[in-house]
């Protein structure tokens, strides 16, 4: 798990330096080689980032070329302006009524999934991709092409936004025992063909997300705050102001 966390870590640095301008679209990424001293982690680690790249389709590998920064599509322009609450607001209020929808017509064979991928997280086996699996799964389960759809587009604007990556990555390491509780308190509703309680342990989910964002944001507040007071006290400090005239 620590390794991937350290190629999606990479996965966010170049994207934000793509984002910023520093490899423009149509520009040539440095080699593999010159990445990995860049970043200081392994030439693998760096293919596994280039990998995850190119299926956000943000990159193009050409071989015997290179790795090629693509131009990015408006829609996704545009999606940067979303805040991690509202992705996670809309998430909640969709896929509360795609879990609903879902346990009227779940079959064995997607119980089955579902069941794989808790136990995936609970071995903590590749957990992001058996979370995105879960979701999609229950969507798929509806029966309903438009749901569907929903939920892999707010899925994609959640693995394609900087900031919301990074919100979510603040948060979501640290719960992953509450995550598994939640994940098959909806799997019980779902198995149980409960409507009502499929939506409502969605929305619990989801809420419990909503909080530990607000908490994250407030920890990082508070040390921005200890930070510039402790510039300060080092500016302004009679000590240093002594120690000159010793």
């Amino acid at each position: 798990m620590k390794n991937r966390r350290l190629f999606w870590r990479i996965v966010e640095q170049i994207e934000s330096m793509i984002s910023g301008g520093d490899f423009p679209p149509g520009s040539r990424l440095p080699p593999e080689r010159e990445l990995a001293e860049i970043f200081d982690v392994s030439r693998p680690t760096v293919r596994e980032a280039i990998i995850a790249l190119e299926v956000r389709e943000r990159v193009e590998v050409k071989t015997g070329s290179g790795v090629y920064v693509l131009e990015q599509p408006e829609q996704l322009l545009q999606s940067k302006k979303l805040s991690a609450f509202e992705l996670t607001q809309a998430r909640a209020l969709i896929e509360g009524e795609v879990a609903a929808l879902a346990a009227t017509s779940i079959n064995n064979e997607e119980l089955e999934t579902l069941r794989e991928t808790l136990v995936r997280m609970e071995r903590d086996e590749n957990v992001q991709e058996a979370d995105e699996l879960f979701h999609h799964t229950i969507a798929k389960a509806t029966r309903n092409s438009a749901m569907q759809e929903s939920v892999q587009n707010l899925w994609k604007l959640r693995t394609s936004n900087p900031n919301i990556i990074a919100d979510y990555a603040s948060v979501c390491g640290q719960s992953s025992a509450q995550t598994i509780t939640e994940h098959r308190e909806i799997f019980n509703a779902l198995e149980a063909k409960d409507a009502n309680a499929a939506r409502a342990a969605m929305h619990k989910h989801f809420n419990r997300l909503i909080n530990s964002l607000f908490d994250a944001i407030e920890t990082r507040a508070l040390e921005e705050v200890r930070r510039k007071n402790s510039e300060k006290r080092g500016l302004y400090s009679l000590d240093n102001l002594v120690k000159d005239r010793l």
